[in-house]
């Protein structure tokens, strides 16, 4: 499903979430998984590894003998564990679901293949047909617009958030766009060269099967434009530098510093109208795009929006079509299996009617008592987090009293939104599985246009309740745990307290320091990005975090691939942050008392344990140099072995002196 863009910084029956209820029984009540007699599975340990030598081989390496990863997956671990038992959850809830109701009728309009496989790409000719009628720049512009709501390609996203001036407003963001590929790296570097020629043959193919005369020719042309675009784009670590993506301009002054683009019809296309304020975040970029555009030839742009219209059709179309995305999205992933069909619905309707599918969800699978339990963590997280920043030695008085006035107003939210969406003006029909997603795509668009102008509302959820996720809101200072992550082993009513620190607490204090990292600490108490720290605040703070950025850069996580220490920075320090605020907030929580020993395991030893266990997974090699190139996170070993050589209380808890990793406590990384 077309995903419509977001702010980084940022008879056919219809039903409301209101009669859900009346739609989904609920599935059998199944039975509690745990790790392990007190939350650690023991018999996924390499004792004969060595802890300061490689901890993650230590707590994972016996798993990692025995652990094939499946054909449909690019990784498999912990995370993927819960993944996938969420999947399942959630299918028993949907497969429950009346044929007429949203959830039965999206469903069965996916899983009726023979009907799919019966129209074929008919469905896709209308849309085709509109792209070939384009008769000038002008029109494919307000073309180009449109797409936001539905199947389609445009060279500049657009979406709505929080001003970064005026954060109590959303306003309108323009984004850097117009490539296939996951990152302008893979048009670039000889690394990706397999992925590339993947890529064009997939176009030349995608091309013919919609009828173009010339489609190697068209290929070619179409992957020469995007190549272009990818020279002029932004690399992914200047992308998420708040500094140099806070662009304020009018659409006026955009229209003259970028006037290849005929910006007004482009946002008529997109329903968005006249506007006097934006965000234009990767300045340079948009406007080299705007340029390419001006000069690209009509024929070519067409080729270009005709692909992408077929691409992002072809998993709701016949066989060949699904068939032949696979044969190129494999290369990026190093899959060797199509995912199930039924797991492919599943993944439509968490996307298009995911609030509707999450009320279900958490009144069958999430408790009372474990929103109250998690409720409790990060209270306890945010206690240890205003700890840190007063006994901070590098913050000044002022600095540490704005710190402390952020960490205050941080909102917590905890399961599911307290506010749920409303579905009515959906139309889904069970026997129209592409006009439901066009439909949806529209839908999606539209929520997000009602906010365009409008005061911020921090009750809205960025993720669904089954998501096995968590996030920072950024310039809405809130903190978002889903549902779906609060099963074990990251979370388990039932497990020694040491293993809920490590594990959820850890992901609790990382996403809390994320107000504080080298972004989060460009935003206030209120959401708006200044700078409140002192200079001399901001000197030790970036010292240290150059320190940490650059033991990063050394990891070779895939064999003639480093991680990059800029890209990763934010989340590299919140890793660090985490794991040092849960276990002092785990200490808290003993309140004096010495922690059993349970096999052989102190209860520090038990939360440094589960950390590297909530981190447990393995990668194709395609996967992981796609997750280094753009993604900000690091490859999950490395979020085990690199947070925890700077951490103190490790060495102690497994009396470490020696070992690969090791670090002499002078060359530790000291932010909090």
């Amino acid at each position: 499903m077309k995903r419509t863009s977001t702010a980084r910084l940022l008879p056919v029956v219809v039903f409301g979430a209101a009669s859900l209820h009346a739609l989904a029984q609920a599935p059998p009540p199944e039975k509690p998984v745990h790790y392990g007699t007190w939350g650690v599975s023991l018999a996924a340990l390499d004792k004969t590894a060595k802890p300061g030598e490689d901890f993650d081989q230590y707590v994972n390496g016996g798993w990692k003998r025995k652990t094939e990863i499946p054909a449909d997956q690019a990784s498999t671990g912990v995370g993927y564990d819960v993944f996938n038992r969420s999947q399942a959850q959630v299918r028993a809830i949907i497969e429950q679901a009346p044929p007429a109701s949203p959830l039965g009728g999206m469903y069965r309009s996916f899983m009726n293949e023979a009907a799919v496989e019966a129209r074929d790409d008919k469905p896709l000719q209308a849309d085709l047909k509109r792209v070939a009628g384009l008769a000038d720049k002008d029109a494919f512009a307000r073309f180009m617009g449109e797409t936001n709501g539905s199947f389609g390609f445009t060279l500049i996203s657009a979406g709505v958030g929080p001003d970064p001036v005026k954060p109590e407003m959303n306003t309108l963001f323009f984004g850097q766009a117009g490539i296939g590929l996951p990152d302008r790296d893979y048009y670039l570097t000889p690394t990706f060269k397999p992925q590339l020629e993947a890529y064009r043959a997939y176009i030349e193919r995608a091309l013919t099967m919609v009828g173009y005369t010339e489609p190697a020719k068209s290929a070619d042309a179409v992957l020469a434009f995007e190549t272009a675009i990818a020279k002029v784009s932004w690399p992914a670590a200047d992308r998420r530098d708040i500094d140099k993506v806070n662009n304020p301009m009018s659409v006026a002054e955009l229209q003259a510093f970028a006037p290849g683009l005929n910006w007004d019809l482009y946002l008529t296309g997109s329903s968005i109208g006249k506007r006097d304020h934006s965000i234009v975040q990767e300045k340079t970029a948009i406007r080299d795009i705007a340029a390419l555009y001006d000069k690209t030839p009509l024929a070519t742009l067409k080729a270009w929006q005709a692909f992408h219209v077929a691409d992002q059709a072809s998993p709701y179309l016949s066989k060949r079509f699904v068939d032949s995305r696979f044969t190129f999205t494999k290369t990026i992933s190093g899959v060797t299996e199509l995912r199930p069909r039924w797991k492919r619905g599943v993944g439509l309707i968490d996307g298009s009617l995911g609030e509707l599918l999450g009320r279900a969800y958490v009144d069958t699978y999430f408790p009372p008592t474990s929103k109250a339990m998690m409720t409790e963590l990060v209270a306890n997280l945010k206690t240890a987090m205003g700890a840190r920043i007063e006994h901070s030695d590098w913050m000044s008085a002022d600095t540490k009293k704005a710190a402390l006035e952020k960490l205050a107003k941080m909102d917590v939210m905890v399961g599911y939104p307290d506010k749920w969406r409303d579905y009515t003006a959906l139309t889904i029909d069970p026997a129209d599985l592409y006009g439901n997603v066009q439909r949806s795509n529209r839908f999606e668009w539209e929520y997000q246009l009602v906010d365009l102008g409008k005061p911020v509302d921090r009750t809205k959820w960025g993720m669904t309740p089954q998501t096995v996720n968590a996030y920072n809101g950024g310039l809405e200072n809130k903190i978002v745990f889903p549902a779906g992550i609060l099963q074990a082993p990251f979370f388990d009513p039932q497990a020694d307290p040491a293993v809920n620190y490590g594990a959820i607490g850890a992901i609790i204090g990382h996403e809390i320091s994320h107000g504080f990292d080298d972004q989060g600490r460009k935003i206030d108490a209120t959401g708006a990005v200044r700078d409140w720290w002192t200079k001399e605040d901001a000197d030790r703070f970036n010292a240290q975090a150059k320190k940490f950025g650059a033991q990063y850069n050394t990891y070779e996580a895939v064999p003639g691939m480093r991680i990059n220490g800029d890209l990763t920075m934010g989340e590299n320090i919140a890793d660090l942050a985490g794991v040092l605020i849960a276990h002092d907030a785990y200490r808290a929580s003993l309140k004096g008392a010495q922690p059993p020993v349970l096999d052989g395991f102190t209860g520090d030893q038990r939360f440094y344990l589960a950390f590297g266990q909530a981190w447990r997974g393995k990668d194709r090699a395609e996967s992981l140099r796609n997750q280094m190139t753009s993604d900000p996170h690091s490859p999950g070993r490395f979020r085990i072995i690199g947070p925890l050589r700077n951490d103190d209380e490790w060495y102690k808890a497994f009396k470490i002196s020696a070992g690969k990793y090791y670090l002499k406590p002078e060359a530790r990384t000291r932010i909090w």
